[in-house]
C-alpha cells in the first residue's frame, strides 16, 4: 500500500544486508487508501434492479443516519404573536416540536396577494450565524459577507410566490450550544466556526447512537409534518433549499422524505474521497460506516420522486470541481437509468463557496 503525501521512513538493517522496509506513520494515508477501496455495497451499477435497489438504499440510509424515533405526536406549530406586515409579504414567528426536548424556531413568510394554499420552500442555512440570514438580517459580525453570497433564501423564495419557512437547524443560531463557557474551549472562535457550533453536539450524538446530521434531517421531516398543519400551505408542494451544511441536510432529507418534491441545494456536492474524505470539513458531515454501503452521489438513487438542482461554485475550495463533475456524472447515470434524466441538473457559478441566485432560480422554476 502506498504511503500518500508523506515520504516514508526507510531503514537499512545492515550494510551487508541491503534489505529495506518502508514504514508509513500517516493515519490519513491509510484512511484514504481504505476509502478508495471501500466496498460501497449499495453503490449504483448498470443492470441493477432499480426499484429494489432504491428501496434498499433508502432503508440503509435511514439506518445510517441514526435519526431520533418519531414521537408519534403532532407537529402542530405554535404561532408566536401576530403576523407582521412587511410590505409585499407577511412574517410570522412559529415553533414546532421535533421530539421531546427539541423545539424548532422558524419564521414563515407569506407572499401577499397570492391565493392559497401556497407552495412552500423550506430554507436551511449552513455554517452561518443562524436562520436570520435567510431573512436578509445581519445580527453579528461577518453576517454581511454571508448575505453577499445570495444566502437570503427566504426573501428570494417569497418574492417568487412561495411561502418560505426559514428553519433554525440544531447547533446553529437560536439553537446554539448553551453550555457554560468553562465547559468550552471555543470562546475565542467566530460565532459560526465549525468547532464552536457543531463539534460537541455532533460528538455527543455519537455517544447516544445518533448523528447530528440525522437529527437535522429528522427536523426537516417534522417540518413537513408541521406544514401539513397550516391551512395556508400546500403540503403537496413542499420544496427545500440550502447551502453548504444546509445543502447537505437537504440532500439526505430528499432521499428519505418523499414529501419533498424538488430541492435546490448548493455548496455541498462531490464524492466522499474528493471532498470530506480529503479536505477538512465540519464533524456534522460524517456518517459512521457510510462507505461500506454507498458514496455520496449514490444517495440520489433513493430520491425517486424528487427533482434535484445542484448549485456549485467552480472555485469552491471545499468541493473541488473535478469531484463535483464526477459525482454529477454518477447522479446523471442514476436518473437516466430511472427514466427521469430531466429531474437532475447541475448549475455552476464562476466563483467560490456561496449560492448563485441569478443562475439557480430560473433553472429551478423551469424544473418544477
Amino acid at each position: 500500500m502506498p504511503c500518500h503525501r508523506r515520504r516514508p521512513f526507510i531503514m537499512t538493517h545492515t550494510q551487508s544486508n541491503p534489505e529495506t522496509r518502508q514504514f508509513c506513520f500517516d493515519p490519513e494515508a491509510l484512511h484514504m487508501d481504505l476509502m478508495l477501496r471501500a466496498p460501497r455495497r449499495l453503490g449504483f451499477s448498470d443492470g441493477v434492479d432499480l426499484e429494489r435497489w432504491s428501496d434498499e438504499l433508502r432503508a440503509k440510509l435511514t439506518e445510517l443516519l441514526r435519526m431520533p424515533a418519531h414521537p408519534g405526536t403532532s407537529a402542530r406549530p405554535v404561532m408566536l404573536g401576530e403576523a407582521q406586515d412587511c410590505g409585499d409579504y407577511l412574517r410570522q414567528r412559529l415553533v414546532f416540536t421535533a421530539e421531546p426536548g427539541a423545539d424548532v424556531p422558524c419564521t414563515l413568510l407569506l407572499p401577499k396577494g397570492k391565493e392559497g394554499p401556497l407552495p412552500v420552500m423550506i430554507c436551511l442555512q449552513g455554517h452561518t450565524t443562524g436562520a436570520h440570514i435567510s431573512l436578509g438580517e445581519a445580527k453579528y459580525e461577518g453576517d454581511e459577507n454571508s448575505l453577499g453570497g445570495d444566502r437570503d433564501f427566504a426573501l428570494q423564495a417569497v418574492r417568487r410566490g412561495f411561502a418560505a419557512l426559514a428553519m433554525e437547524q440544531r447547533a446553529f443560531g437560536e439553537r446554539h450550544d448553551h453550555r457554560p463557557e468553562d465547559h468550552r474551549r471555543t470562546g475565542d472562535l467566530a460565532r459560526n466556526d465549525d468547532n464552536r457550533t457543531c463539534k460537541h453536539p455532533a460528538m455527543t450524538a455519537l455517544l447516544l447512537g445518533r448523528t447530528l446530521l440525522g437529527e437535522r434531517v429528522f427536523d426537516v421531516i417534522r417540518a413537513c409534518d408541521a406544514i401539513e398543519e397550516i391551512s395556508t400551505l400546500d403540503a403537496g408542494r413542499i420544496y427545500i433549499m440550502g447551502q453548504s451544511g444546509g445543502g447537505t441536510v437537504g440532500w439526505y432529507a430528499s432521499a428519505v422524505e418523499p414529501r419533498l418534491k424538488a430541492s435546490m441545494l448548493a455548496s455541498f456536492f462531490g464524492t466522499v474521497a474528493g471532498t470530506i474524505g480529503a479536505i477538512d470539513h465540519c464533524t456534522d458531515n460524517y456518517l459512521p460506516d457510510m462507505l461500506t454501503w454507498l458514496d455520496f452521489p449514490d444517495i440520489a438513487g433513493a430520491m425517486r420522486g424528487t427533482k434535484i438542482l445542484v448549485v456549485m461554485g467552480r472555485l469552491d475550495p471545499l468541493f473541488p470541481h473535478a469531484s463535483v463533475l464526477e459525482a454529477s456524472d454518477h447522479v446523471a447515470r442514476i436518473f437516466k437509468a430511472q427514466g427521469r434524466e430531466q429531474d437532475f441538473a447541475l448549475a455552476v457559478g464562476e466563483g467560490g463557496h456561496r449560492f448563485y441566485a441569478d443562475l439557480a432560480w430560473p433553472k429551478f422554476l423551469a424544473m418544477i
